[in-house]
């Protein structure tokens, strides 16, 4: 078992290069003084999940068939496959964000509208000529399009390319890096550590 205490302005991109690939799920929560805290066994009702278990997650997506079609990752292979090398962006990067942004659920809507594998925005979609987001071809050869041009943007840089697929293009331009959002900051990491174990 680990315990972790990190200052809220750590950046958390940091935890993925310390931590060892994950073997079992880690929880977080934030305390009254802005002080994270990362175990993988939770003894307190405020520690929330915080990057699942890689090897676990896909076992139990592969064997146990969920509602609203959370599906196996492999099914998806073939078509991952095609577009990142049409656009010339690594496979696990693809599947690492897949799997952080919808759990390979080709259904997937967010509260804020993004929909589909890769979770992709209205306008978004509309100007990567996506027509149907929910269609898992489409989805994902916009997303990885998306990704090949922000990988261009930010110099091959992969933590800011994923930091502006999460917060926006403008933000990361903005604060000159990652911005200051945990959920960014969280999301980079957990795409980060996803990519190790789909390599």
């Amino acid at each position: 078992m680990f315990n972790l205490k990190v200052p809220i302005f750590a950046f958390i991109v940091s935890l993925s290069l310390s931590l060892p690939i994950a073997s079992a799920d880690i929880y977080k929560y934030e305390d009254d003084e802005g002080v994270l805290h990362f175990t993988d066994a939770p003894a307190d009702h405020r520690f929330k999940i915080f990057m699942r278990d890689i090897k676990k997650d896909k076992l139990f997506r592969t064997h146990f068939r969920l509602s609203k079609c959370i599906g196996n990752p492999t099914i998806f292979e073939p078509i991952i496959n095609s577009c990142a090398l049409e656009f010339g962006v690594n496979k696990s990067l693809v599947k690492a964000v897949i799997h952080a942004e919808s759990g390979y659920d080709p259904n997937a809507v967010s509260a804020k509208g993004a929909s589909g594998l890769m979770q992709l925005m209205p306008n978004t979609a509309k100007s990567l000529k996506v027509g149907n987001s929910f269609d898992p071809a489409e989805n994902i050869r916009g997303g990885v399009r998306y990704l090949r041009f922000l990988l261009d943007t930010f110099r091959g840089d992969e933590a800011l390319a994923l930091a502006a697929y999460n917060a926006g293009l403008s933000r990361v331009a903005r604060y000159g890096g990652i911005p200051p959002y945990q959920e960014t900051r969280n999301y980079v990491a957990k795409v980060l550590e996803y990519r190790k174990s789909y390599q």
